[in-house]
């Protein structure tokens, strides 16, 4: 499956994006999609993952209350809803597939296939 991520951009401390992860080339809905993103100097971290079939949504301590995952099967797209966005959530955002086991779903290791990421800068 091919992983296309955007929608990243500059926004100010406060403001809201949705990033976007369109997939192609398998069927879309068999895949758990993850979101990932790694700053400068440090190492790829979990944000959030959409399981496949029950659809369970697990987010990283740091964006709960903030960030949303969802999916439209109809359009192979994931989106990342940011709200309330925080200069500390600069980096590149990544979306990520596989099929996942749940006690795996934050580890970077257990998604097989990657989208190029995405740029977010939040200015203060």
């Amino acid at each position: 499956v091919q992983l296309q991520a955007s929608g990243g951009g500059l926004v100010q401390a406060g403001d809201s994006l949705r990033l976007s992860c369109a997939a192609s080339g398998r069927t879309f809905s068999d895949y758990t999609i993850g979101w990932f993103r790694q700053a400068p100097g440090k190492e790829r971290e979990f944000v959030a993952t959409l399981k496949k079939g029950d659809g369970s949504r697990y987010y990283a301590d740091f964006v709960k209350g903030r960030f949303t995952i969802s999916r439209d099967n109809a359009k192979n797209t994931v989106y990342l809803q940011m709200n309330s966005l925080k200069p500390g959530d600069t980096a590149v955002y990544y979306c990520a597939a596989g099929r996942v086991i749940t006690s795996s779903a934050r580890l970077p290791t257990a998604y097989n296939y990657w989208g190029q990421g995405t740029q977010l800068t939040v200015s203060s």
